[in-house]
């Protein structure tokens, strides 16, 4: 038989393999590990590798390439449709084969090392903030139980504990412990500022990333975020798309002549477009201020001022993202700088 697809079902240790002809007829299944997975990639005839998008997915992906293998890889969300009955490895390589047929289902791009080094930065930087947050939070509600309230502020906090800790209410043995969590609050927020320095000094002289921090609302933060998740602009057929796989388009539920929209769909990166509406609200926000102090506003900022008006502000914030995500494929596709005036033509 000869082989023209392999579906590859991936874990931690063991490998199922399955290869089909060109009718989808699986041949021959293995299970392997990982030594000899490598090995099997190696002497296989160049032929189209088919696996999810899971861990490990790129790396195994960027080596079956480097043998000569075309490889997709599909979403894992959709490849579970094709999945019948039990949940084996042996099902979720026919599941992988049936939905690799389906020219609908775009798969995803595999990533370059640069990009996952991008992306592991971030997700550092992520679960640095947020147990830097728990830290201070702890440490404020221990001092408030002693009777010593701190105001809110992460900032302000900060400033405030080492006068709170020698706080005449706290017993002197209870110190060195708030002293070292204070420590570490410090550390985390070291850690955090010095991921920024890495981001900015990896993409110093990353075109893509320069031209997206151009736009209004997008800073280091989101344009190394989205080069890191989404690879290139090509990938997507239009700006809509690319704000459909953020998850910044309406969702709907539609049948007949009815059609209903509800609200974003919130699928793809949830971190992009976290930090996307973020970048959004504060270009609000800065408009807003232009607007009270009489200075004029470029077309996109009377835009968000006008849909602020109408559907408030969390809902504007949103529109908006999503039109910031639309400006940023056009400038990322064609390699042109942003113009707020433009923007809206």
């Amino acid at each position: 038989m000869e082989c023209t697809t392999v579906a590859v079902d991936l874990a931690k240790d063991v490998i199922e393999v399955a290869a089909a002809d060109r009718s989808g007829n699986v041949g021959s299944r293995q299970r392997l590990s990982r030594a000899a997975f490598s090995r099997y990639l190696l002497k296989l005839p160049t032929c189209q590798i088919v696996m999810e998008a899971c861990s490990g997915a790129h790396h195994w992906a960027r080596l079956a390439m480097s043998h000569g293998h075309k490889v997709k890889l599909m979403p894992a969300q959709y490849v579970g449709a094709y999945r019948r009955r039990n949940k084996t490895d042996r099902a979720d390589c026919m599941a992988i084969l049936e939905a690799a047929k389906n020219n609908e289902i775009l798969p995803v791009p595999v990533k370059r090392p640069d990009q996952q080094a991008l992306q592991a930065l971030h997700r550092l930087r992520s679960q640095w903030m947020a147990t830097r947050t728990a830290r201070i939070n702890t440490l404020r509600g221990l001092l408030r139980e002693l009777g010593v309230v701190i105001p809110m502020g992460a900032a302000t906090a900060i400033k405030q504990f080492p006068e709170a800790i020698d706080h005449q209410n706290v017993p002197p043995f209870l110190r060195p412990g708030l002293q070292s969590m204070l420590e570490e609050i410090r550390q985390l927020e070291h850690r955090t500022v010095q991921a920024e320095r890495d981001l900015a000094a990896m993409t110093r002289h990353d075109p893509a990333v320069q031209i997206l921090q151009k736009v209004s609302g997008i800073g280091l933060l989101t344009s190394t975020a989205l080069v890191a998740s989404a690879g290139d602009a090509r990938h997507f057929r239009s700006g809509r798309y690319f704000a459909s796989w953020l998850g910044l388009t309406p969702r709907e539920h539609s049948s007949g002549n009815t059609r209903r929209l509800g609200g974003i769909s919130k699928r793809g990166d949830s971190y992009v477009r976290m930090l996307l509406i973020h970048g959004a609200r504060s270009v609000m926000l800065r408009a807003k201020q232009q607007l009270r102090s009489g200075r004029p506003l470029n077309r996109l900022q009377q835009w968000a001022v006008d849909l602020d008006g109408r559907v408030g502000h969390n809902k504007a914030a949103t529109g908006l993202a999503n039109k910031i995500a639309r400006i940023a494929w056009a400038c990322w596709m064609h390699g042109t700088d942003f113009n707020g005036n433009h923007a809206v033509a």
